[in-house]
């Protein structure tokens, strides 16, 4: 095995991965027709409700409502199950910020969960401990694309008659046990931001088969309007969170190729587990039969350090980025120790505000260690190449950790 490229020797690839963004004349056709209507507002045009309808039938929903953000998508969708403020909203800890900041805007309190490490996903058995009577809703994220379990979590919500809102922002497409997430609960929210594997940019989606959820969605996004009112009476606390006609007619595009797509990153997904399975160090997260569709927006493996000479997490990152392998360390603090938690600045200009939870006593021990220690990324750009992509990945692994004696 040659010299680590760190120290001089030759990189295992000097050739990016595919970019991100991908898109063609398609997109720009669609945008320009878009111009040329003169109807850019989802208001006055037919892309978002064409894009609506089109991404509720892919994943069986009987709802699709477009609107901003993935962030905004999850606080409508609390409202519209009727989280009140003051009341409690289970999350897991290792997930992106929107999860709980969407909570708090909803005027609700986030409560922490830790996750399984063998899942990267909240961990059921620790759900009902967190249960008070203050509790209105579970929140499973179905991380990295990864379905949340869904059996244990929809009984716990049943026994304790609790909402499930679905955090589906990088899961479109997959599936627990043959269903779809986001529709598995009550309301579902996705993502369309720049790094998500369907794109506009910004933007979002709840989807929910529940008739009063999603009235309540379309009157919480469109400043608090009754579809069946008059256009300047406002029942509802609301605000204008509307998508563009121009995002929706790029995301028609980006979702009608998104299949062959998602077969190409699962394809290579299933080969770099094959080539990693046997590296020493190499944690995977555990195979489940119960999850039948993985959208891959992460590829998310534990890094043991005691294999690779204890070499520190950051360092072997380094020495990855130095073999020409894209690499990331994801979020390099839990939720619950990000300074506005720490600091309850929920208020505006960062004002404080106490909402009940001390978030300074919260200790989530595989959160932690995720962030802090093991938790590493792929990102999903990367698999959209070739099987010689997937092996550079695992060669430069092999060649760190047969080198490691070597790192300072």
């Amino acid at each position: 095995m040659s010299e680590l490229a760190i120290h001089g020797g030759t990189p295992v690839r000097t050739t990016p991965f595919p970019k991100w963004p991908i898109w063609d004349q398609q997109e720009i056709d669609a945008v320009t027709e878009v111009v040329k209507s003169g109807k850019w507002g989802s208001l006055h045009g037919d892309k978002t409700r064409t894009f609506e309808q089109i991404y509720a039938n892919a994943h069986d929903a009987k709802y699709g409502i477009a609107i901003q953000s993935g962030t905004a998508a999850l606080r409508i969708a609390l409202l519209a199950a009727g989280v009140g403020v003051g009341e409690e909203v289970i999350v897991p800890g290792y997930t992106f910020i929107a999860s709980a900041s969407a909570i708090i805007e909803a005027g609700g309190v986030p409560v922490f969960v830790d996750i399984d490490p063998e899942t990267y996903n909240i961990d059921p058995t620790k759900i009902e401990a967190a249960i008070t009577t203050k509790t209105r809703a579970i929140m499973p994220v179905h991380f990295g694309g990864r379905p949340a379990e869904m059996d244990p979590i929809l009984k716990i919500a049943n026994a304790h008659k609790l909402k499930v809102i679905e955090d589906a922002a990088q899961a479109w497409g997959s599936a627990w046990n043959g269903r779809k997430v986001g529709v598995i609960g009550d309301a579902g929210a996705f993502s369309f931001q720049s790094s998500k594997n369907v794109t506009a940019g910004e933007g979002g989606i709840i989807l929910t088969n529940d008739d009063q959820i999603a009235k309540m969605c379309r009157a919480h996004y469109n400043c608090g309007r009754s579809e069946d009112g008059l256009w300047y009476e406002h029942f509802y606390f609301g605000s204008n969170l509307r998508i563009t006609e121009f995002q929706s007619a790029i995301l028609t595009v980006q979702f009608n190729r998104y299949p062959k797509y998602l077969e190409l990153r699962q394809k290579n997904a299933q080969y770099l587990t094959k080539q990693l399975a046997d590296i020493e160090g190499v944690g995977l997260l555990k195979k489940d039969s119960r999850v039948t569709s993985n959208s891959i927006h992460l590829f998310i493996w534990r890094y043991k350090k005691e294999a690779f000479n204890n070499i520190p997490k950051a360092k072997f990152m380094d020495l990855m980025k130095a073999e020409g392998i894209q690499i990331s360390g994801g979020y390099s603090l839990p939720v619950h120790k990000q300074p506005v938690f720490q600091k309850s600045c929920f208020g505006p200009a960062g004002r404080i505000i106490n909402i009940g939870q001390d978030y300074t006593k919260v200790f989530l021990p595989e959160t932690e260690k995720a962030c802090f220690e093991e938790a590493i990324w792929f990102n999903q750009n990367q698999f959209l190449g070739t099987e010689k992509d997937m092996d550079d990945i695992a060669t430069a692994i092999r060649k760190i950790q047969k080198n490691a004696k070597f790192v300072a």
